[in-house]
């Protein structure tokens, strides 16, 4: 059964939350981060891309840049910007997106359900991706990057989650640029931790991964190379949102080459396994199986035709679809993880995106795919298989520094 403590979180002070609360940091580029927190000082990524404030071109995963994080953080506290609560808490948080709501409970999980795959998994992690957040979590001694976990609801936890937001006032509460509102509130009830505890201990067998591997990975790591001297080290920063509440977007793909192959040839071998049919707009899947093609300017539909795929969890997959009939089968990318044929956009960016970076010619086609939904990933992880890398996008996204866990100071 799954583990959960409250801690006591590093966190702004109210009058700062909404300068502090930033993107997280695997979503911007160097120069985006550094163009987000331009003229705001109390921006999280002053702590999590803390690059943008050193030279130009600097290594990235340089000790110098690890240092500087470690220095703005503690500049933060110094300065009062963020301070730590006195007594160990649970949080809720919950974001709003057009029409969407989703609320979750901030807690540590721990390292051991980690370890024992009680914490289950959907993605392998790449050791570079890695190494950088061990890095970061070693110098700066802090979570500073949540990890977002996925439950089957509980009628009981809902209740408890939902009955607290709507008789208590919220810390935090204010909407971010990209229009997404973003509340908080503290639960320091000892009665109503201990009864949360409680149905996780007794009723909540597993969690899920949504978002967040490489930073799982890296705080069991670091737990290990700390040898325990730690005991805030047992456990890491997460969010833990019933299933029923989550979005999964699309994760769309692009090419940069056809391998050899002229369009025309592609889409005439393509036909072996799908139906191939000409758009005359911009094509968004609308059921599973069925993929968008954008290719010298034309918006085609492919549908996969019946027995080109295999009827199993990881088989019925439409990335692994894709990854068979076309990447390996046509194109010669066999690992999305290394091959540099291949590059990934989130679908909140939408085809105009897809279009945009096929018609600037640095990429020949792109592909638009059906979302992955909950229920797929939770059978995918159950069965201890894993899906191709950047298969699902979850909006909207946490902020980073609204809350962060220290293991020491």
């Amino acid at each position: 059964m799954a583990i959960i403590k409250p801690f006591k979180a590093l966190r702004p002070q109210a009058q700062f939350a909404k300068q502090v609360a930033s993107k997280p940091y695997d979503v911007l580029s160097s120069a985006e981060a550094k163009k987000e927190a331009q003229g705001n000082p109390n921006s999280f990524l002053h702590i999590t891309k803390s690059e943008i404030d050193l030279r130009e071109n600097i290594d990235v995963h340089s000790d110098e840049v690890y240092e500087k994080a470690k220095d703005n953080l503690q500049a933060f506290i110094k300065r009062d910007i963020l301070f730590k609560e006195n007594k160990e808490c649970f949080y809720i948080y919950r974001l709003t997106m057009n029409n969407h709501t989703q609320t979750g409970l901030i807690a540590v999980s721990s390292v051991d359900d980690y370890d024992k795959n009680i914490i289950k998994k959907h993605e392998f992690t790449t050791p570079e991706k890695e190494l950088d957040r061990i890095n970061h979590i070693e110098i700066t001694g802090a979570q500073t990057g949540n990890v977002f976990l996925a439950y089957r609801d509980n009628e009981e936890l809902n209740d408890i989650i939902e009955k607290w937001a709507a008789t208590k006032t919220a810390v935090y509460d204010f909407v971010t640029e990209d229009n997404v509102a973003h509340t908080l509130w503290i639960i320091s009830d000892d009665k109503i931790i201990q009864q949360i505890i409680n149905i996780f201990i007794s009723e909540i067998p597993h969690t899920y991964i949504a978002d967040g591997h490489h930073r799982a990975a890296s705080a069991a790591k670091v737990r290990q190379s700390l040898d325990k001297k730690y005991p805030e080290a047992d456990y890491f920063l997460t969010t833990l949102f019933p299933a029923s509440q989550l979005q999964i977007m699309d994760y769309n793909r692009i090419i940069k080459t056809l391998n050899g192959l002229s369009a025309k040839t592609f889409l005439e071998e393509l036909k072996n396994d799908f139906v191939v049919e000409e758009k005359s707009s911009a094509y968004k899947p609308e059921m599973l199986h069925t993929f968008g093609l954008y290719l010298e300017g034309q918006w085609y539909k492919l549908s996969a035709k019946p027995h080109s795929f295999l009827n199993n969890e990881l088989g019925v997959l439409d990335i692994n679809i894709l990854q068979n009939n076309v990447l390996s089968k046509h194109l010669g990318i066999y690992d999305q993880r290394t091959d540099k044929n291949i590059d990934f956009v989130g679908g909140i960016r939408g085809l105009n995106e897809l279009e945009k970076r096929v018609n600037s010619g640095d990429y020949v086609t792109a592909f638009s795919l059906f979302p992955v939904s909950i229920t797929q990933l939770f059978a995918i992880a159950d069965t201890n298989n894993v899906m191709p890398p950047k298969s699902t996008w979850f909006e909207p996204k946490l902020r980073d520094g609204l809350v962060t866990h220290l293991i020491y100071e």
